[in-house]
């Protein structure tokens, strides 16, 4: 269910899980609904969808359990209902910024995608934060979490996350 972590350590299925997740993003969009769906579909090809439980590990490397005091688990729900694990998810926002990555990170305040108004916080271009590699999208999500004190930043965390029992979200990785 789309309510619940996703349990395939295989990947089966990632693809319509993907697609599910693009669907319920448009159709939670206004204006840029359709935007969405269509930036879903066209890189839902060459996307790289992450299963729970290797982002688990790479969560786990890369130091973000416990992070300003947030588990692992906070992580993995959060980086789900942002982006369904996919690391080239875009959404269009009414603004015209746009949300780039697993992490979901606007640009304008923080990647650089090449308008002269961005602030551009992390000091990187938006592209890396829609690739395989996580490193950069992970710095910025650190960032993001020390200078905003927190993960009430993400949407999807505070609507799905906060506040919950999210032990089950590393259930099973073989991770501490």
């Amino acid at each position: 269910s789309a309510d619940s972590p996703e349990k395939s350590a295989s990947g089966a299925g990632t693809r319509n899980l993907h697609f599910q997740f693009c669907l319920q993003q448009a159709l939670r969009m206004k204006a840029a609904g359709l935007l969405t769906l269509i930036g879903c579909l066209v890189t839902g090809a060459e996307s790289k969808i992450y299963t729970r439980c290797k982002l688990a590990k790479i969560f786990s490397r890369a130091g973000l359990d416990n992070y300003w005091g947030f588990s692992l688990g906070n992580w993995i729900c959060m980086a789900y209902y942002e982006s369904g694990y996919n690391t080239t998810a875009q959404t269009v926002l009414d603004d015209g910024s746009i949300d780039y990555g697993i992490f979901q990170i606007n640009s304008f305040t923080w990647c650089r995608q090449g308008t002269l108004q961005e602030q551009n916080h992390c000091h990187v271009a938006c592209s890396a934060l829609i690739t395989d590699d996580l490193t950069d999208a992970i710095i910025c999500a650190r960032k993001i979490v020390k200078e905003t004190e927190g993960m009430n930043y993400w949407q999807g965390w505070r609507k799905h996350c906060e506040g919950r029992d999210l032990s089950e979200w590393k259930k099973g990785c073989e991770v501490s």
